[in-house]
C-alpha cells in the first residue's frame, strides 16, 4: 500500500472540490470494499476524502410518495427501516444477505452501488485484466469463471457484479443522485451502470469528480409484495452465484405489474424486461413464469463452467414468482 493522504469532508461541496482538485482522490465510506482493494494494490489513491461525517445519512418519504435515501445511510440501517421493510421488503432482505452484520454496520449505500467486482484475476495483480488494466486481457475466459457472468457479457471482460442492494433497486426502477463541481444530477440506475462493452474497466456513468448524495425509490405498489432470493455456495455470508429481486401484482389470478432483477449472471444488476413484458396482462401461473423466465435466459451465452447459472436463474423466478402468487391469492 504506497502512501495516501487523507482528509475529512464538512460538507458536500468540500468533498465534490477535494475531489476534483486530486485526480487519484477517493471517497471513503465504510472502506469495506476500497480498504481491501488497497491492501491488495488494485486502488492505490493519492488521497482519501471521508464523507462518512455528511448529513446524507437519513431515510425519508420523497414528495411522490416513493422513498429518498441519503448515500451514507448504513446497509444495517437501512435494512431495518420501517418503510422499507413494509414498502420495499425485497430491498431489507438483499441488503441482509449482502454480508455479515459486522460488515453491514460500516457499508454505506454510496459505497455499496460502487463496489467493484469480486473476481479473482482482478484482484491478482500477478494476473492480467481488463476490467483493471485495460487491454491485458480477460483470463477468466479459459481460466476460472464458474461463478462469472452469462448476460451481457463480452469477449472483454465475464466478471459479475457483486451487490445484493444494487440489484433490489434496479427492480424498482431507483434514481441515483450525484453533486458535480457543476452543480447536482440524476442518472437511473439502468444508465447508472454500463454495459460491459469494450470497456470493462469504465462501470458507471457517474461524471468525473461527482459523489453520489442519494437514491430515491419511486412509489410502486407491487414492491410491497416482494421478495429477494439468493443461492450461494454456502448458506452463511457468501457472494451470489445467482439471485433474484421480484415483485408481483395480481388481481383475479392475471399479472398487472411485475419486476424482476437479477443478479450475479452480468457485469451489472440485470433488469429482466424480456420476462416482465411476456408476463403483464398475463396469467400468473408457474407455466407462465417459466415461459417468461426462458424469454429471458435466451439471451445467455453461458462459458463452459457456468451453464448451471441458466437453470438456476430459471428456478429461482419460477419459485419466487410463485410463491408471490400464491400470498396474493389467500
Amino acid at each position: 500500500m504506497r502512501e495516501f493522504g487523507y482528509e475529512r469532508a464538512h460538507d458536500v461541496a468540500g468533498a465534490v472540490a477535494l475531489l476534483g482538485a486530486d485526480p487519484g482522490a477517493r471517497l471513503l465510506g465504510g472502506g469495506t470494499n476500497l480498504v481491501d482493494l488497497m491492501k491488495a494494490g488494485v486502488e492505490r489513491p493519492s488521497l482519501l476524502v471521508d464523507v462518512r461525517e455528511l448529513p446524507l445519512d437519513e431515510v425519508g418519504f420523497s414528495p411522490e410518495g416513493g422513498l429518498r435515501i441519503g448515500a451514507t445511510v448504513t446497509n444495517s440501517d437501512l435494512a431495518a427501516h420501517p418503510a422499507v421493510r413494509r414498502h420495499y421488503p425485497a430491498l431489507t432482505q438483499a441488503l441482509l444477505a449482502g454480508a455479515s452484520g459486522q460488515l453491514r454496520n460500516m457499508a454505506t449505500v454510496g459505497g455499496n452501488l460502487l463496489q467493484r467486482t469480486r473476481c479473482g484475476y482482478f484482484a491478482d495483480l500477478a494476473k492480467p485484466c481488463n476490467k483493471r488494466a485495460p487491454g491485458t486481457g480477460c483470463p477468466a475466459l479459459a481460466g476460472d469463471h464458474r461463478n462469472h457472468a452469462v448476460l451481457g457479457a463480452s469477449e472483454h471482460c465475464v466478471a459479475t457484479h457483486p451487490s445484493d442492494m444494487a440489484v433490489a433497486l434496479a427492480a424498482f426502477d431507483a434514481v441515483v443522485s450525484y453533486e458535480t463541481a457543476d452543480g447536482p444530477g440524476e442518472l437511473p440506475i439502468q444508465e447508472f451502470y454500463l454495459p460491459v462493452g469494450d470497456t470493462p474497466h469504465i462501470e458507471t456513468a457517474l461524471p468525473a469528480g461527482a459523489m453520489i448524495t442519494g437514491v430515491t425509490l419511486p412509489p410502486a405498489p407491487a414492491a410491497a409484495h416482494s421478495r429477494y432470493r439468493k443461492v450461494r455456495e454456502r448458506a452463511s455470508y457468501a457472494f451470489a452465484i445467482g439471485s433474484v429481486a421480484a415483485a408481483l401484482d395480481v388481481r383475479d389470478g392475471v399479472v398487472r405489474d411485475v419486476r424482476l432483477a437479477f443478479g450475479a449472471v452480468a457485469s451489472r444488476p440485470w433488469r429482466a424486461r424480456t420476462a416482465e413484458r411476456a408476463l403483464t396482462g398475463g396469467p400468473a401461473d408457474p407455466a407462465a413464469f417459466a415461459s417468461a423466465a426462458d424469454a429471458e435466459l435466451a439471451a445467455a451465452r453461458p462459458l463452459p463452467q457456468n451453464g448451471y447459472k441458466v437453470t438456476l436463474m430459471r428456478n429461482l423466478v419460477v419459485a419466487e414468482l410463485t410463491r408471490l402468487a400464491e400470498e396474493a391469492a389467500r
